[in-house]
């Protein structure tokens, strides 16, 4: 019989919970695991979402700064987790290295999705509102999720339709290799409050609180 060695222990505690599936979230879209199958980096212009991410995991790695393609300066946030058994459960859910084009279907517990989602939406989603000139006092606002992949955006979509009954949009964003997934302002706001579905969760702050004054605009909240 060969060396087996001992085994590797993991960092992360592979368990369900809201906190877990926010971080599946956010590396789904913000993430990514190293071709070695060792390691899962997560970057960030957002400090706050690197704080966030490693809250979710209850991991406490030193965060370090990098430059962006040509630029020199640091303005990158960045954490590295070294944890094999993290990278294979990861694979094991649909999440494999270079994902941005070939992510689908992510295996997420139905009573995580919004989390999941939550979390999504924090990595590579955007909420924005306007006074629509067409219309006589018309407040309009979007909740936008973006992928590179199709069959993931497709996915996503369904999934809410699933749950919520509501549609959502599917265009191509700035450019053709960029989809969009766009809910106005009706079904926009049956989605944040799934979204944000209690008071004392893990978000970003500055989406949560462009949200929250948005829906206030038009009498509205995320817990009523």
């Amino acid at each position: 019989m060969g060396n087996r060695g001992p085994k590797p222990k993991g960092v992360v505690k592979i368990k369900w919970s809201a906190d877990f599936a926010y971080a599946i979230g956010l590396i789904v879209t913000d993430g990514s695991l190293s071709k070695d199958g060792r390691h899962v980096n997560f970057t960030s212009k957002d400090e706050e979402q690197i704080d966030n991410f490693q809250k979710a995991l209850g991991t406490s790695y030193q965060i370090g700064k990098k430059a962006s393609g040509v630029k020199r300066e640091k303005r990158y946030f960045l954490i590295q987790i070294g944890d094999v058994l993290f990278c294979d459960f990861l694979k094991t859910i649909g999440v494999t290295p270079n994902k941005s084009k070939t992510v689908g279907i992510i295996k997420v517990p139905q009573k995580y999705f919004f989390d999941f989602l939550r979390g999504s939406f924090d990595g590579d989603g955007c909420f924005y509102s306007y006074y629509d000139p067409r219309w006589k006092s018309s407040f309009m606002f979007y909740t936008t999720f973006i992928s590179a992949s199709k069959e993931h955006i497709d996915w996503v979509r369904d999934e809410i339709y699933k749950r919520l009954k509501i549609h959502g949009h599917i265009s191509h964003g700035k450019t053709s290799s960029v989809y969009q997934l766009k809910y106005a302002k009706a079904d926009s706001s049956i989605l944040l409050k799934s979204m944000y579905n209690r008071e004392n969760l893990i978000c970003l702050s500055r989406k949560r609180l462009k949200i929250e004054k948005a829906l206030s605009g038009v009498g509205k909240s995320l817990f009523t």
